[in-house]
């Protein structure tokens, strides 16, 4: 783990893994790794914030194991293979929801045990991560329980101003370290949610690019703007928080 100067776990400390384009199944395992080396850390008493895995994937349906997930799959095998869309099952959180080229995915390996957070929590996190990253693009991010997510009042083209999701969520944790992430629709091409349910909701997707007209920002601004956001999220978390007072004390 790369150390800060002062010592004392920080918000900086998150290492920003790029993992380009990649397969779900090669990402699925390579978080997993991370996973179980934030793990090892913990328990040979060296902690670390965690590890914040950005990818970009091929066009892929994931299918969690919840009794009713598999039925909000809505387009036969045929049609998936002859669009191009693979499909996967997954031990995340949630239900079943689309990835392809154009979203950027963000796979946060976390020690929810340092940061101080329940899952709640780091929901909720998730969630303000978003609404903060979009914000300055002028997209209005909010949340809108008990659904999990970020949500937009959209302006896209024949939307009608309906609320649309714009970032999917889902998470898994083992030993109070986590896995999985978001989702969120830069320039997705959203007529390939129309394959399925997402989240098993009846509720429009929208993508930064839908909200500003084409207009949007890129990729790389984007995860920028992720980055900075989780660092300043985290930063103020209990245990990270607590930690920096008593070394300032």
């Amino acid at each position: 783990m790369r150390r800060n100067r002062i010592g004392v776990p920080q918000a900086d400390d998150l290492h920003v893994i790029h993992l380009g384009r990649l397969g779900y199944r090669a990402a699925y395992d390579e978080q997993a790794r991370h996973q179980r080396e934030v793990i090892a850390a913990r328990a040979k008493g060296e902690p670390e914030v965690g590890r914040l895995l950005l990818v970009e994937h091929d066009p892929v349906i994931t299918v969690t194991r919840r009794g009713d997930a598999a039925g909000h799959v809505l387009a036969p095998e045929k049609l998936l293979q002859a669009v191009g869309v693979a499909i996967e099952t997954t031990d995340r959180g949630g239900d079943v929801t689309y990835h392809g080229p154009g979203q950027l995915v963000a796979y946060a390996v976390l020690d929810l045990n340092l940061l101080g957070l329940r899952l709640a929590d780091y929901m909720r996190l998730l969630e303000q991560v978003v609404i903060d990253a979009i914000g300055p693009f002028g997209v209005r991010g909010f949340r809108d329980p008990p659904a999990t997510g970020v949500w937009v009042r959209s302006e896209a083209k024949g939307s009608l101003g309906l609320e649309a999701k714009i970032c999917a969520m889902g998470v898994r944790v083992s030993k109070w370290v986590s896995m999985h992430g978001l989702a969120l629709n830069v320039t997705t091409n959203l007529e390939h949610f129309r394959l399925i349910k997402p989240c098993g909701l009846d509720r429009p997707v929208t993508s930064l690019a839908a909200e500003l007209g084409g207009e949007g920002p890129t990729m790389e601004t984007v995860r920028t703007a992720l980055v900075e956001c989780f660092r300043g999220q985290l930063a103020q978390t209990p245990g990270l928080a607590a930690k920096k007072k008593r070394w300032m004390s």
